[in-house]
């Protein structure tokens, strides 16, 4: 029994069970929505990091993401020359079906290949604990790049997918909301130079990590 109660297929049919439960009881009730301020008003300042550009999504990219409000800038940092780029989508619920496409799914649709993966701590000052995320290193062609994400609801940053939905089910349940936020940020790896784009992605992530929070309904 605690080989079952222990294996990943035990915990993968628990989550769905939870959340077909917490659906089901959702969809009783008029779900509480959130007040935020809209993503394009988010600004970066008091770092080195520079907006360059805000890239708009096709018609196409809307109606598959789903989102209610999504944010897709570059950076660059103005002592190192750095690049990084950083995507939000946010879902003010998942009651209709809606929710976050993975990047472990869609990267290698859009061609990209997983090199290596792992989950990682991310020390944010001002942070009571390190903030946890999903580290990619990927490849299209002769081009590669690391990629950082992670998904937040209600001031809590989660890796895994799995745990992700068990928190919406309790969410839904508890607080009567479901909303949360996909971020990602991708870094080009420059010469080959994996090291200093991992570095460039971490900073990144500690210099927009807290002014990005004032926009995410905690």
């Amino acid at each position: 029994m605690a080989g079952i109660m222990g294996s990943k297929s035990f915990v993968i049919l628990s989550v769905v069970l939870l959340g077909q439960a917490g659906m089901f009881y959702g969809f009783s009730r008029k779900e509480n929505i959130p007040s935020r301020l809209p993503l394009a008003e988010f600004t970066l300042t008091g770092t080195p990091w520079k907006n360059v550009q805000d890239i708009e999504l096709s018609q196409d990219e809307l109606d598959v993401l789903q989102a209610d409000d999504i944010l897709q800038r570059e950076y660059q940092n103005q002592t190192s020359s750095r690049e990084a780029s950083l995507f939000v989508a946010f879902f003010d619920t998942q009651k209709t079906g809606k929710a976050p496409h993975s990047p472990k799914n869609c990267l290698p649709a859009a061609g990209y290949v997983p090199m290596q993966s792992s989950i990682v701590d991310i020390a944010v000052p001002g942070e009571a604990q390190p903030v946890q995320v999903n580290r990619y290193i990927v490849a299209r062609g002769e081009n590669q790049s690391v990629v950082l994400y992670w998904y937040q609801s209600h001031n809590r940053t989660i890796a895994s997918e799995y745990w992700a939905k068990f928190y919406t089910v309790a969410d839904s349940i508890r607080y009567n909301r479901s909303d949360t936020a996909l971020v990602r940020v991708v870094v080009p790896v420059v010469n080959g130079d994996t090291d200093t784009a991992i570095k460039t992605a971490t900073d990144f992530t500690i210099a927009f990590f807290p002014q990005l929070k004032q926009y995410l309904p905690s």
